[in-house]
């Protein structure tokens, strides 16, 4: 009688400790997945977000031109930051490619601090220039209304 108890228990045992190994292996497994997709979408962000602000840097730079064939004052190293991000988050996407798979958990957390703390301080830049672009139109607005 003591000896099936002891089996039994022994089983239940058994059966609880490979039931919390394979739940803490899932968990895991779905961190990891959620790290590295989360990664996938910061990095589809920022990458949106460079290219918005080139977009707007472009259409404020050909309003305030003097001439369309000459970049105006600030333009080329305007066009360089941005140039310079898009590589950065180049070699961002080629690490995700090939480390991501066998990269730490520690490292995939990292990586995507890394693009959310990009995308933050590129975030105020961005509402500075909306800022600027709306009082860009505003000032042609009322440079066109003069002069009519």
């Amino acid at each position: 009688m003591f000896s099936v108890a002891y089996y039994a228990l022994a089983i239940v045992f058994a059966l609880a400790v490979g039931l919390s190994v394979w739940v803490l292996r899932h968990q895991r497994t779905r961190r990891r997945h959620g790290a590295l997709q989360s990664l996938m979408d910061n990095a589809d962000r920022l990458e949106a977000d460079l290219k918005d602000c080139r977009d707007r840097l472009q259409r404020a730079h050909a309003v305030m031109s003097v001439s369309p064939d000459q970049p105006a004052a600030g333009e080329v190293e305007a066009q360089q930051a941005v140039d310079s991000g898009l590589r950065a988050l180049l070699q961002q996407r080629l690490w995700i490619r090939d480390r991501g798979p066998d990269a730490s958990q520690r490292e995939l957390d990292e990586a995507v601090d890394a693009l959310v703390r990009a995308r933050q301080q590129l975030e105020p830049r961005l509402r500075a220039l909306d800022d600027a672009q709306t009082a860009l139109d505003t000032a042609v607005r009322e440079h066109i209304h003069k002069e009519f």
